[in-house]
């Protein structure tokens, strides 16, 4: 680790390296990922605005007459640019259902997207400079993840809010074209706003940080572009971001060069609406019952093998409603051997905590923590009633490579998601974002997007 007196200029590196990515200089999985996040977005985003969170937030600031310049997903009204990237923001992560990058441990699409959706609406911008900046905001919050992992997370920050607002910060700076020490600035307003415990997962606040670090990472790049100041050194400057936030500092692998597909080729799609530390094990689990062929009835001890980060993640043991229950390891795996959906954004009820077969697994399961696990690794083991025992293991941290069948799962994973919220018209949605690019604007997809049945 190095003193603090003595640290490499890492946030001008970040910013000189976001200002300069141009849509022409990205790499076609770079291109095809961010459209890919694009789509996963809407789809997540249009149903999640119908949660009570998003619903209480949404009352509360369209209550204050803001300007109605920007839409807002998934709802009718429209509202000021920076409401519109909390309220969005939230609704993207209220499912629980978004991507994930374990370079920040978080969940990537949901910071950087609303604040950037909105500022493109607001202004103009084209789709192409919506992909740009996204992959410029995808590389700043995949660095500054590498930068202060793993203390930084296991010290209980969340850093889809935390690390999420700086990234944020990087893709609406580049959309506002900031040059280098301007983008280095507004990384600085970021920084000095970014927050978010992870002793709030399972309740309303957890969303909230994805619509904190969409809104931290607007007003930065703006208050920036009017001249606003703060330190151009925030991210490893003495009582800056690394060192007030994390034991770990790592500027080798924030300033690693890598190609710009690096980071977001990792990028994890959620196809379970649950945590995606449970992810692992879930797999696991879904093997086992074909493994097997045991009924629940027939499974009489269940052993879970996961990483240590998992204890204070989704380790809630007897969760109480259906937001804790996906952040539930052993609930989990239990719906996973009984052969029920975890897909579903309507299966996981306050009922469904206190549902009798999955009550009697969730508590015979015992889980050990294994320090030499990646993050998103399990091992999982069942004995059955006449002594047969079944294993399984999964790793949920390798990101597919075949983008075409992603692509295929992420498009029924949409028509899953929308169709019932959207009704005839998810079609045309749709068939908008998968051409996602180009000289248009993002008004019309926006203003589609905030209708509903």
């Amino acid at each position: 680790m190095t003193a603090a007196g003595d640290r490499p200029p890492v946030t001008r590196w970040l910013a000189e390296r976001a200002s300069a990515i141009r849509v022409a200089d990205l790499p076609p999985v770079a291109v095809t990922v961010a459209r890919q996040c694009i789509l996963d977005w809407f789809a997540v985003t249009l149903p999640g605005a119908a949660e009570p969170a998003v619903q209480i937030l949404t009352e509360e600031l369209l209550s204050d007459g803001a300007r109605p310049v920007v839409s807002l997903v998934g709802q009718s009204g429209r509202t000021s640019a920076m409401n519109a990237a909390l309220i969005n923001g939230t609704a993207s992560h209220a499912l629980d259902f978004d991507d994930v990058n374990m370079a920040i441990l978080g969940h990537p699409t949901v910071a950087l997207l609303p604040g950037l959706l909105a500022l493109a609406e607001e202004t103009g911008a084209t789709q192409d400079d919506v992909i740009a900046a996204f992959v410029a905001g995808y590389e700043v919050v995949c660095r500054t993840g590498m930068l202060i992992s793993p203390g930084h997370y296991g010290h209980g920050f969340h850093a889809t809010s935390t690390v999420g607002s700086v990234g944020a910060a990087g893709a609406c700076a580049h959309l506002l074209k900031l040059d280098a020490g301007t983008t280095a600035v507004a990384f600085g307003i970021a920084a000095t706003r970014a927050s978010g415990l992870k002793s709030m997962f399972g309740t309303m606040c957890k969303p909230l940080h994805a619509g904190m670090a969409a809104q931290n990472g607007l007003l930065a790049a703006r208050l920036a572009a009017r001249g606003f100041t703060s330190r151009p050194d925030a991210l490893e400057a003495p009582q800056g971001l690394a060192a007030t936030q994390s034991a770990d500092f790592h500027p080798e692998e924030a300033m690693r060069e890598a190609p710009l597909d690096h980071h977001i080729a990792n990028n994890l799609f959620k196809y379970h609406a649950a945590c995606y530390l449970t992810h692992g094990a879930i797999e696991a689990g879904k093997a086992l019952r074909e493994k097997s062929a045991a009924s629940s009835n027939e499974i009489q001890s269940i052993e879970i093998r996961v990483p240590p980060v998992v204890d204070r993640v989704c380790n809630i043991a007897k969760p109480q409603t259906g937001l804790e229950a996906k952040f539930s390891l052993r609930l989990t795996v239990a719906m996973a051997l009984a052969g029920r959906d975890t897909a579903g954004i309507g299966t996981y009820t306050d009922d469904l905590t206190r549902d009798p077969e999955l009550v009697r697994l969730r508590d015979m399961a015992s889980i050990a923590f294994v320090d030499s696990y990646p993050e998103a690794k399990a091992d999982v083991a069942i004995t059955t009633a006449d002594g047969r025992r079944f294993t399984a293991s999964h790793d949920a941290g390798i990101a597919d490579s075949d983008l075409a069948r992603q692509g295929r799962k992420l498009e029924a994973k949409f028509d899953a998601l929308v169709g019932p919220v959207f009704g005839a018209a998810t079609g045309t949605l749709h068939a908008a974002l998968a051409g996602f690019g180009g000289d248009h604007g993002v008004s019309a997809i926006m203003k589609l997007a905030g209708r509903v049945q």
